[in-house]
C-alpha cells in the first residue's frame, strides 16, 4: 500500500473519529478524554497478547484499535480546550523528520532530541512569560 493510501485512510478515519467524540459528548458514559487514553491501556496490553501469536489479523484489528483510542484522546482533548489536534500532527512531524534526517547525517537520535527538549521547554517557558 502507498503512502497516499495511509493518508487518506488516515483521514477518514480522523473524520469518523469526530463523529463520535461529538456524539460522545451527548452520551453519559463518556468521560471525556481520559476515556480513551484508559481504552489505549487496554488495547496496548491487547497488542502485546497478539503480538507473538501468529494471528496476524487480530494483531492488525489490536493496533487498529490502539490507534482508534488514540484519535479519538486528541480529538477530546481539542474540545477540553487542552490541544489543537492540527498541532499535534505537525509536532510529530517535526520532532520526528528531525530526528531522522540528522541520523542520516550522521548525529545521533539522543543529541537531536536533547536539542528538541531545549527547544520545547523554551517555547513553554515563553508562552509562560506571555500569560502572565
Amino acid at each position: 500500500m502507498g503512502n497516499k493510501f495511509i493518508e487518506v485512510q488516515i483521514k477518514k478515519l480522523n473524520e469518523i473519529a469526530k463523529v463520535k467524540v461529538n456524539k460522545d459528548l451527548k452520551g453519559t458514559w463518556s468521560e471525556g478524554s481520559i476515556t480513551y487514553l484508559n481504552g489505549m491501556y487496554d488495547e496496548l496490553e491487547e497488542v502485546t497478547k497478539e503480538l507473538n501469536s501468529g494471528r496476524q489479523c487480530y494483531l492488525e484489528d489490536e493496533l487498529g484499535d490502539v490507534l482508534w483510542d488514540y484519535l479519538c484522546m486528541v480529538q477530546h482533548l481539542e474540545l477540553e480546550e487542552k490541544v489543537l489536534v492540527s498541532k499535534v500532527f505537525d509536532r510529530v512531524v517535526k520532532k520526528y523528520s528531525e530526528r531522522v534526517i540528522t541520523l542520516e547525517e550522521g548525529e545521533t537520535w539522543g543529541d537531536v532530541k536533547a536539542r528538541q527538549k531545549i527547544k520545547l521547554q523554551s517555547e513553554f517557558n515563553e508562552t509562560k512569560r506571555l500569560k502572565k
